[in-house]
């Protein structure tokens, strides 16, 4: 999991319907700290919903994931749910902890799911997102269809807040955050995408309907480069900057042309300043 150096970061807030028209080891079983409220979905000691279409209890029983929900929440009352996509050679657990979203799951109060992407034959997780990130000997695995697959499971388990769906991305989950508002704006009410970008074929992003969108990244990051470029070397997997990634939502959200420049945030401890520009 590459670091992410923030000197300078930007973000847009998208339009909702009423606006403007690093590597690291495998998941491991034991719960992360105070985690009791941890579990591995579709496990050998969970069953299944009844009420899970098929189609979707098969993609969970090949593709397990966790999820923590936290001890506010009551079936009575619908509850957020936050979607974690981890970075390429990451784990969804490491990547929540990373993130600190474990934590804040549990003293803010939404649901927390953190699935995995599928390993390559280098034996790093991955998503398949867009052509620059990050399934390199294109195996062509649906990743839409099993995060699609996630939300689904997750709403017929929990009360979840159909309204209220996020999704937050780092590097390659950045990419593939993208990709899901692309493909489904209807599930998901918002994306974070830290040090992804959207894809470099804008034909391929036509969204039935506004997806709020927070870029964040920073302009020391060398591995995906604030101002674009390739992973892997070629036109085929090049990436667009991190303002032009900001650009695409503000066409698609109907938003105005013009980029505003916002406050001054002091966001990077280890950066003297307010070093992170919105």
């Amino acid at each position: 999991m590459h670091a992410v150096k923030i000197a300078l970061a930007f973000a847009l807030v998208g339009c909702f319907a009423l606006g403007c028209s690093s590597e690291t080891a495998p998941p491991s079983a034991t719960p992360d700290a105070g985690g009791a409220d941890v579990a591995t979905v579709a496990d050998a000691g969970v069953t299944m919903k009844p009420d899970v279409p098929e189609a979707v209890a098969t993609l969970i029983r090949a593709r397990p994931y966790q999820s923590l929900v936290p001890l506010q929440y009551d079936p009575a009352t619908p509850m957020p749910l936050v979607v974690v996509l981890h970075g390429y050679g990451a784990n969804g657990f490491v990547q929540a902890g990373y993130l600190g979203l474990s934590a804040l799951a549990r003293t803010r109060g939404f649901l927390l799911a953190y699935p995995n992407g599928t390993m390559d034959r280098s034996g790093r997780l991955f998503w398949n997102a867009t052509d620059a990130c990050c399934d390199f000997a294109r195996t062509n695995v649906d990743d839409v269809a099993y995060i699609t697959a996630v939300i689904d499971d997750m709403s017929a388990r929990y009360r979840v807040d159909a309204r209220r769906v996020f999704l937050v991305g780092h590097s390659n989950g950045g990419f593939m955050a993208h990709r899901m508002a692309c493909d489904r704006p209807t599930r998901i009410a918002a994306f974070v995408s830290l040090a992804g970008a959207f894809t470099n074929s804008p034909m391929r992003c036509t969204p039935s309907a506004p997806v709020a969108a927070l870029q964040v990244h920073g302009t020391a990051d060398d591995v995906i480069r604030f101002e674009g470029g390739s992973t892997v070397g070629g036109p085929a997997t090049m990436y667009p900057s991190a303002r032009d990634s900001v650009a695409a939502w503000g066409r698609l959200n109907r938003c105005g042309a013009l980029m505003m420049t916002a406050q001054h945030l002091d966001l990077e401890t280890s950066v003297m300043g307010a070093e992170t520009v919105v």
